[in-house]
């Protein structure tokens, strides 16, 4: 797996998430419910159904931050959206986040 960035001018670029680490800022938390639900409930295989959008990113090759703050998760084979501690993100709005290796934090 490596970390998808779309950028507004139609660029794709992709990152191995031991290599980067992602800084997202003014984000919102997209998820395609009706696909994941689908997922969920086994009608259909996992394939890309949830995103993030910010408005500013900022990509490190070095001095990783490490903060042990709150893991924002989404695995749509367990729940159909995206949680945190179990509860539904989807559509919520994030001052900042950050990945470390495969997963994504809140600042």
């Amino acid at each position: 797996m490596k970390w998808k960035v779309m950028y507004n001018n139609g660029w794709v670029r992709y990152y191995h998430p031991s290599e980067v680490q992602l800084v997202l800022r003014k984000c919102v938390l997209k998820n395609s419910k009706a696909t994941a639900i689908k997922i969920f409930t086994g009608v259909t295989t996992k394939v890309v159904c949830a995103w993030v959008l910010c408005q500013e990113l900022e990509i490190f090759t070095g001095d990783f931050r490490t903060e042990n703050t709150s893991q924002l998760k989404y695995n749509p084979r367990l729940l159909p959206f995206w949680n945190l501690d179990g509860k539904d993100m989807d559509g919520s709005s994030h001052e900042e986040l950050f990945s470390v290796d495969y997963k994504l934090f809140v600042k």
